[in-house]
Parts: C-alpha cells; structure tokens; sequence
C-alpha cells in the first residue's frame, strides 16, 4: 500500500517536509517513490505537485492526517471532485 506522508529534511531545529509517495513499510526516511512536494511550517510555504498527487489519490494511496490538512487547504481535494 502507497502512502502521502512527509519526510523529514533541513537541519537541527529548522525541520523542512519533502512530501512524498512511500510505501506504508517504510520508514520515515526510507526511499520514496516519487516527491509530490514540500511543506516549510517556519516559514509557512507550501508547494504542490497537484497532478501527481491527484494520480496518486485515484491509484489508491492513503494520505496521513497531516498531509490530508496540507492538501485540503491547497484545495487538491475539490480538483479530485472536478475529475471526477
């Protein structure tokens, strides 16, 4: 099974998030499938990659929580609707 999760990056006390496709056994920072994007919480950016990430969606992968609250609010689930 493939999971959105985040992967942790940067240095001590300045995390930065690769948001990626993994599969579910492995571990945080295991190899990825694929990056579908970033996640700065310092400096609040985020990036995208909404058409991999809505193919993803549509093969059946899971997003975590956080990763769901991430895309919600860049509103990749509505454009999963609009596929539809």
């Amino acid at each position: 099974m493939v999971k959105l999760r985040l992967k942790r990056c940067g240095r001590k006390q300045r995390a930065i998030y690769r948001i990626v496709a993994i599969d579910v056994r492995s571990r945080r920072e295991g190899r990825d499938l694929r990056k579908v994007g970033f996640y700065d919480p310092i400096k609040n950016q985020i990036y995208l990659n909404v058409p991999a990430i809505l193919d993803f969606l549509e093969k059946g992968a899971q997003p975590t929580g956080t990763v769901h609250d991430i895309s919600k609010k860049a509103g990749v689930f509505t454009e999963l609707r609009l596929n539809q």
